[in-house]
């Protein structure tokens, strides 16, 4: 069964772009995390996967080979739509799943246990999920842990995209290599907030969707 395209779709791909991810290299982070979910699991495999328009590309696999698949087979496409984790305890017993060449031939999937990478409301890049060559479950603590080590892989992803941002920010101005000031054109050095400051003013402020958010947190 081929998966439904998320209602947000295009926004989903724009905010996959905006953290320029996709075939990066390896990152022990993100290993640490994979290798964790399947031990707390107990299954031979994980993954961290983002899913792209035409495939889900592992950013992090642990016991399998392949880098990618096709979305149209990939059980992630299927994640990403749900706000839990999706889990599919006998895919042989699923007719979503039951012709799944991933099911039918190798990794011979069984069971699936995929927690979504949700970065922003409503937006899910992939997932951290674990699979298994044998129907299963999860227990309450495994599904829990689950849930908490997603949360970790999205903190990973929000952090090297920060970084990734201030390095593209440093190709902008001329900035110290060490202490990060900016070199003025009359010489002089200034911080950053009072370089860009005086080009345009800096309010430090809450957009109105924050602000919103922030208030419905609260009570």
């Amino acid at each position: 069964m081929t998966p439904p395209l998320p209602r947000n779709e295009a926004e989903r791909l724009r905010t996959l772009r905006l953290f320029r991810i996709l075939d990066s290299g390896a990152d022990n982070a993100f290993d640490e995390l994979t290798r964790l979910a399947a031990s707390i699991c107990d299954t031979p495999i994980g993954l961290i996967t983002l899913v792209d328009e035409n495939r889900q590309w592992f950013k992090s696999r642990m016991g399998l080979d392949r880098p990618e698949t096709p979305r149209e087979i990939a059980f992630c496409a299927h994640a990403i739509l749900q706000d839990d984790v999706f889990v599919v305890e006998d895919a042989h017993q699923d007719e979503r799943f039951a012709s799944n060449p991933l099911v039918t031939a190798d990794p011979s999937i069984r069971f699936y246990a995929g927690a979504p990478l949700t970065v922003a409301e409503g937006v899910s890049l992939g997932t951290l999920c674990v699979i298994d060559r044998k129907p299963r479950q999860l227990t309450p603590a495994q599904l829990n842990s689950l849930k908490v080590l997603r949360q970790a892989v999205v903190t990973q992803l929000q952090l090297r995209r920060a970084v990734e941002d201030f390095r593209l920010l440093e190709q902008l101005f001329p900035m110290c290599a060490w202490c990060r000031r900016v070199h003025e054109p009359d010489g002089s050095w200034s911080t950053l907030d009072d370089y860009v400051a005086r080009s345009r003013q800096v309010t430090h402020g809450i957009c109105e969707d924050c602000a919103a958010r922030m208030a419905t947190s609260s009570e």
